[in-house]
C-alpha cells in the first residue's frame, strides 16, 4: 500500500507487527461514505458525535511506536473514534493480547461498534464512558493511549499501568499541545516529550476545557 510505504519512508513506522497492522485494516470501512475517497488523505475526517474525527493515517504509527505497543499486550484505548484505531491494534496484540477501548460520546462510540463488527473485530471490548475515570475491571494494563487532547493525564490511568510500561497522549500546556509519553517506573514517573501535536480536545473531567487551560 502506498500510504505505509509513505509512513515508512517518513521514518514513521518502522515496527513490522504495526506494518502488517496497517496494511490488514482497510481504513476505509471505518469512514463515513461520503468521505470515503480521502480515506488514506493526511487530513482528519468528520464522524458521527461532538466534535469527533478520525485521525490522519500518519497518527497512529506516531502513538504506537513510541508507546511500543507489541504482542501480547494488554492495551487500553482513550477515544475510540471511528474504531480503526481498535482494529490496528488489535492486530498489533494478536490473538494472546487484548484491546479495551472507551468513548464518552454515545453516535461516535454507535459508529465505531458497527465498523468493527463489520469487519470481524468483535472481540474489542467497548466501553461506553469517561475513558479519563479509567476501566478498572481489566486493570493492570501493559499500554495506554488517549487520543485526545488532555489538560493533564488522568491520574486513574496512571495507576492502572502496571511497573515498567507506557501510556501516551497529547497534553495541553501553555497553549501548546504536546505528545507525551509517560513511563511507569520503581521509583515513580519518567515523562518525555515526542512532540506537538493537533487533536481535538478530550470530553469529560479531565478534557481541556474542564480544566480551564484552553
Amino acid at each position: 500500500m502506498a500510504k505505509v510505504a509513505w509512513l515508512i519512508k517518513k521514518r514513521l513506522l518502522t515496527s513490522e507487527r504495526i506494518k502488517q497492522a496497517l496494511l490488514k485494516v482497510p481504513r476505509e470501512e471505518f469512514i463515513p461514505a461520503q468521505y470515503r475517497d480521502y480515506a488514506y488523505e493526511e487530513v482528519p475526517l468528520p464522524l458521527p458525535g461532538e466534535s469527533a474525527t478520525i485521525s490522519c493515517p500518519h497518527s497512529y504509527p506516531l502513538f504506537y511506536e513510541p508507546l511500543g505497543l507489541d504482542q501480547g499486550h494488554k492495551y487500553l484505548e482513550i477515544g475510540l473514534g471511528s474504531g480503526y484505531g481498535a482494529a490496528v491494534a488489535r492486530e498489533v496484540v494478536g490473538e494472546e493480547g487484548l484491546v479495551v477501548a472507551m468513548d464518552i460520546d454515545p453516535l461516535t462510540f454507535a459508529f465505531a461498534k458497527n465498523n468493527l463488527e463489520k469487519t470481524g473485530y468483535q472481540d474489542v471490548i467497548l466501553v461506553n464512558a469517561d475513558g479519563g475515570l479509567d476501566y478498572a475491571k481489566l486493570q493492570p494494563y501493559d499500554r495506554i493511549a488517549i487520543e485526545a487532547a488532555c489538560a493533564e493525564i488522568p491520574a486513574p490511568l496512571i495507576v492502572q499501568l502496571k511497573q515498567g510500561t507506557t501510556l501516551i497522549a497529547p497534553v495541553s500546556e501553555h497553549d501548546t499541545l504536546l505528545l507525551v509519553l509517560l513511563e511507569k517506573t520503581a521509583t515513580g514517573i519518567e515523562r518525555s516529550v515526542i512532540c506537538e501535536v493537533l487533536y481535538v480536545k478530550l470530553r469529560g473531567i479531565y478534557g481541556v476545557e474542564q480544566k480551564g487551560t484552553n
